[in-house]
Formats: structure tokens, sequence, C-alpha cells
């Protein structure tokens, strides 16, 4: 995920498989990768890059329990303590009959909830300002990311620019985001 850092080196592939061979080199190499943009899925970036699986699941199963909790307690208040209706003499806490909202409630919970802390997460809410490392990246390119610091030595910048070259890539550029830039420029 793209840093609140304002500098950034990007490393440009036009091929996957390229962009794969590189991530594994540079990483071997101990310099440390902040993101890798593709403009389709490719299979085995995550593990290239080392990621963690997603603990969005735990959030939709905390979620869906919220969700089954609040059906559940809202049918027994509303049949036991609010209005109890004596209903083909079925009991006031009838749990067959409260099956279906509580599974519709459950499922609601947790798709709404894990798109909005999907969406929250990954900075996609209203007014969040995206950074384009390179309109390319969206249509036939690859792009490898590294966050530099302030004060980062050129050394450092050297080295992994010279990784770059050395793994393929076709452009390597520095991007610097300035905080009235325009969205998209």
């Amino acid at each position: 995920m793209i840093s609140s850092n304002n500098r950034y080196l990007v490393g440009l592939y036009d091929n996957e498989n390229t962009l794969l061979k590189a991530i594994k080199k540079i990483r071997e190499d101990g310099v440390s990768i902040t993101d890798a943009l593709t403009p389709f899925p490719v299979h085995g970036i995550e593990d290239a890059l080392g990621l963690e699986d997603s603990s969005l699941h735990k959030a939709g199963f905390l979620f869906g329990l919220t969700g089954f909790t609040l059906a559940l307690a809202l049918m027994t208040w509303i049949n036991y303590f609010n209005y109890p209706i004596n209903f083909g003499g079925k009991p006031f806490f009838a749990l067959p009959s409260f099956i279906p909202i509580t599974f519709e409630l459950t499922v609601l919970f947790a798709s709404v909830g894990m798109v909005v802390t999907y969406c929250f997460r990954n900075g996609l809410y209203p007014g969040a300002i995206p950074k384009i490392m390179d309109k390319r990246t969206t249509d036939d390119h690859f792009a490898l990311v590294f966050a530099l610091e302030e004060n980062e030595e050129q050394v450092n910048i050297d080295h992994i620019n010279r990784l770059l070259n050395q793994t393929g890539a076709v452009e390597v550029k520095e991007r610097v985001f300035e905080e009235d830039e325009e969205i998209f420029e």
C-alpha cells in the first residue's frame, strides 16, 4: 500500500514475468519494496512480495456476528417483551421462525462491513486524492514503487536504480507529490 510519503522511486516494466523476476532479485538483495502496481492481477505476486494474508475475513466474521446478534436480539425483544402475540400457539421465542431474518442480517452486515472496511483501509473513501505513479500502469505497464525518506542517502537511491536497470526496467524515475497537486496530473 502506498504510504503517506511524498517521494518515490518508480521502476516500470513491460512484462509481468520480468516484474516477478525483478521482485525476487530485489528482495534477495535486501531492498524493501513499497508496492507493485499492475494493470491486471498477476499470479504469484503476493508470494514474491512476501505479503501476509489479508485479515479482511476476520472483519467480515465480526460484522456477521454483529448482524447475527442484532437480529436475534431485535426479534427476541419485539416478540417476547415489546409486543408478544399468541400466533398459532407458537412460543414467543420461536427460533426456527427467526432463521430467515437472522441469516439476511448476518449476510448484510458482513458484506457491507467488509466493503466499507476494504475501502477505508485502501484509501478509497470520498475525497481521497489518489497517488498515480504512472498512467501506463492502468494500461500495459507494471511498476515497482520504493518510498524514499526525506533524508534518504543518494547511495541507496543509486543502488535501487542500478538494481531496477539490471532487472529489466524500461524506465526508472523519481516521483514527488506536492500537497496541492491536481488529481490525475
